[in-house]
This record gives C-alpha cells, sequence and structure tokens, in this order.
C-alpha cells in the first residue's frame, strides 16, 4: 500500500501538526511503509530532520497570486516552478505570517471549491503529480483541503484520508460571509473523503458538531512523540522554582496569563522564576513587548528569561530545567503537543480546563487542570505545586512514564497503518 501524506507548512514557523506530521512519516517510513510526504503551501519547519520532498506542491505564492489575478491562472509551468522555489516560499511564508485570518476569507473559500475555485491549475497540477505515484492513499492536512479530495478521488480512484490540526481557530475567525460558505463547502465536501483523523476525543467530538463531519468516519489516532531524546532527566535544584512557558507567542496562547500568576507569586513573597520560549511571529511582537513590560512595572523582570525560538536540543534543554510548565491558552486547544514533551521532559503541567487539555491530563496523570474561569485558579494551582514537592514529583513521574509508554511515535504509527489498511473505499 501506498501513501502520499499531503503536510501543510506554517509559514516559517514551528507548529505542533508539521512536528507531528513529520514525525509519523519519518516513523512509517523506518517502519519499511510506503510513504512519501509532500509540503504544502511553504516548506515545512520542524525541529528533526525532515523526511519530506524538498519540492513544495500548491505553493502559496502561486495560490495566492492565481486568487488576485487572473493572468497567474494561465501562466506557463516554468513560471509557476519558480514561484514555488524553496527561497522564495520561506520569504512568502514570513511575510503572510503577519496577514491575520480574517483578511483571508475569499482565498479560503475559493481552496474550498476545489476544481471550481481559481486554484484549478494548482489542484490539476497535484493530481498530475499524485498520479505518477499512483497511491492507495492520499491523507490530507486539514479541513482547508477538502476542496482537493474529489478531484484526487475521482481520477486517481485511491481513498482520501484527512487529518484535524485545529483548524476551527482560523475558520472562525474568518468574517461573514467567508467563514458561513467554508463552512457550507465544508460540509458538502466531506462526503468526499473516506476517514477524519483527530488526535484527541475531544476534537472528533467538537469537529463532528461544529463542522457537521460525518461521526461515522470519525477516528481517533493519539499524538505521539521521538521519545530517545528524553532518555535521560537532569535534576532540577529545588530552588528557585521555575516555571515555564513553551508555545508560540500569541494571545491565543495565553502568556499575559501566566506573566499575572507570576507577579501574584512574586508578590507573595515566593522563591520563582519564568522562562518564556517558542515562536514569536511579527504580528505578536507587540504583545509580547506588553507582557514584558507589565512584568518590568510589576518589578520582577530580573527573575524572567526570554529564552527565544529554541532547536530541538535546546528545547529538550529547556523542558527539562522547569518545576512545572504552564501554556494557559484563551482558545480550546485541538491537540496540546506541547504538554506531551513537557511530560516525556520530566515536567508536570499545568493547563486550563477545557479542550484537550483533560483528556491528555487524564490518559497520563501527568499534571492538574484548573477552573479557567476563576481569575486566581492558575496562580493558586501552581502555589500548591510549589508547596507539595511529593505531589509535585508523582505528576512529573506518572506523566513522563505515560507518554514514553504509551503515546510514543512507534503506537500513532501503527495506529495509523491499521486505520488506512481497515477503512474501506467509499463509492
Amino acid at each position: 500500500m501506498r501513501v502520499v501524506y499531503l503536510a501543510a507548512g506554517a509559514g516559517g514557523m514551528y507548529c505542533g501538526s508539521c512536528l507531528r506530521d513529520n514525525r509519523l512519516a519519518a516513523t512509517l517510513i523506518a517502519q519499511g511503509r510506503d510513504v512519501h510526504l509532500w509540503p504544502m503551501y511553504t516548506p515545512l519547519k520542524v525541529d528533526e530532520p525532515v523526511v519530506g520532498e524538498r519540492r513544495v506542491r500548491f505553493g502559496g505564492i502561486n495560490v495566492f497570486l492565481q486568487q488576485f489575478a487572473g493572468v497567474f491562472r494561465v501562466t506557463p509551468g516554468v513560471l509557476d516552478r519558480m514561484f514555488d522555489s524553496t527561497v522564495l516560499l520561506n520569504l512568502a511564508g514570513r511575510a503572510a505570517s503577519g496577514t491575520r485570518a480574517e483578511k483571508l476569507g475569499p482565498l479560503t473559500v475559493s481552496v474550498l471549491a476545489g476544481e471550481e475555485g481559481r486554484q484549478k491549475k494548482e489542484l490539476a497540477k497535484l493530481v498530475s503529480d499524485l498520479r505518477t505515484l499512483k497511491p492507495d492513499i492520499v491523507n490530507l492536512p486539514n479541513l482547508m483541503f477538502l476542496g482537493q479530495a474529489r478531484s484526487i478521488r475521482n481520477e486517481l480512484g485511491c481513498k482520501v484520508f484527512c487529518t484535524l490540526s485545529g483548524e476551527d481557530l482560523f475558520l472562525d475567525a474568518l468574517p461573514e460571509p467567508h467563514r458561513g460558505r467554508c463552512f457550507d463547502l465544508i460540509r458538502e465536501r466531506s462526503a468526499d473523503v473516506d476517514a477524519f483523523i483527530a488526535v484527541t476525543h475531544y476534537f472528533a467530538e467538537h469537529c463532528v458538531a461544529h463542522f457537521h463531519l460525518p461521526s461515522e468516519r470519525m477516528h481517533v489516532v493519539p499524538m505521539g512523540i521521538h521519545g530517545n531524546d528524553y532518555a535521560t532527566t537532569q535534576p532540577v535544584p529545588d530552588e528557585p522554582f521555575t516555571i515555564g512557558y513553551f508555545a508560540r507567542i500569541c494571545p491565543e496562547k495565553g502568556l499575559d496569563r501566566l506573566a499575572d500568576a507570576f507577579i501574584a507569586l512574586r508578590r507573595d513573597g515566593r522563591n520563582c522564576r519564568l522562562r518564556i520560549g517558542g515562536y514569536l511571529g511579527k504580528l505578536d511582537r507587540n504583545y509580547l513587548a506588553d507582557v514584558l513590560h507589565k512584568l518590568h512595572a510589576a518589578g520582577v523582570a530580573h527573575n524572567v528569561e526570554h529564552a527565544g525560538e529554541l532547536d530541538r536540543a535546546g528545547k529538550i534543554k529547556f523542558l527539562q530545567s522547569l518545576h512545572v510548565l504552564s501554556v494557559p491558552t484563551v482558545y480550546r486547544e485541538a491537540k496540546g503537543f506541547y504538554i506531551l514533551e513537557a511530560m516525556a521532559a520530566g515536567a508536570p503541567v499545568v493547563q486550563p480546563a477545557h479542550g484537550s487539555f483533560p483528556e491528555l491530563i487524564e490518559a497520563t496523570g501527568g499534571g492538574v487542570c484548573y477552573d479557567p474561569e476563576d481569575t486566581d485558579a492558575l496562580t493558586a494551582t501552581i502555589a500548591q505545586l510549589m508547596d507539595h514537592r511529593e505531589t509535585r514529583k508523582a505528576y512529573a513521574d506518572k506523566g513522563r512514564q505515560a507518554v514514553l509508554n504509551d503515546f510514543t511515535a512507534e503506537k500513532m504509527a501503527d495506529a495509523t497503518w491499521t486505520l488506512y489498511e481497515s477503512v474501506p473505499r467509499d463509492a
């Protein structure tokens, strides 16, 4: 069985979906499976070796130009290939990271319209490239690519799967009438997909209700990490108590809420420090500046470190330096890949009781959830862990053991392949 796994690049930033997709493909390939990973829109940026092709399909520059200028819908292939160069796409990706979702409504509608949209030339090129490989399965990266499913199934006769990756946050931010049109197209085009794969039961149920996806085609394959790099841990000194944040730095992830909790802990006389790491996009630089200014105004800036964007070795070292990790998201997180990594590194987590977090924490025992409606709950929960070392150690040990045993890349790959084999092609 041959699988082509399509993975959407995130415009030059690390993202949990890219990390998961690349690790899944790498593990399947290492198991001897016939899997080909193709990046879409922009090149993938991950902290492990990329196992996919260098060439990008459905390149973001061509997609954008074909949306806004009719001449680019009939340009020759040589010009298209120039726009699909890795250098240009990386530059475009960094520029696009400064674009809010609400400005991308017409383009999103057009891509979801598939062969009826303005990017039909890109879709035809993708199908032509796929035809040379004769895949048995094509795995789409998220719901925004459902417009490709019909042409792929009809012209190649293969099964089509679609991974769900937290796209509700983007789609819900689109203005009307584009949001409503996207939801209509998703309902219509979901009939062209043989199976949907969510990484948590929470998000599977949410997508069935929110996007009206067919529940009988919904499946859950838990995330898995490459645990070899987490095989050893370093003991963390008891003081100062180190609170960590490691995720994309943006308002949605709630760094400002953690900053407020940290200020309250310091004002209570507690010996603690805050370490901040993760990707920072151009649009969110002012947000980080505001958070750091708040910490400075509170007189605690000397206890705060901004480590910036880290490579894999730096990330693991960062996580292993923490007594606790908290990413107090404002929205309901679909995945939470970063909390599995923190647990593997031996850091218990403190997360709001919404989205995927209760499910992951219950499955691992690697932390505690707090009531996100209680403004003091995050501070109080971290304080309790500071005061109860043995409880904190129990969370750390349980979480680490559970992730390294149950949330492995091998189990993720095995479950995915079993699903690929078991789902019949819908006529």
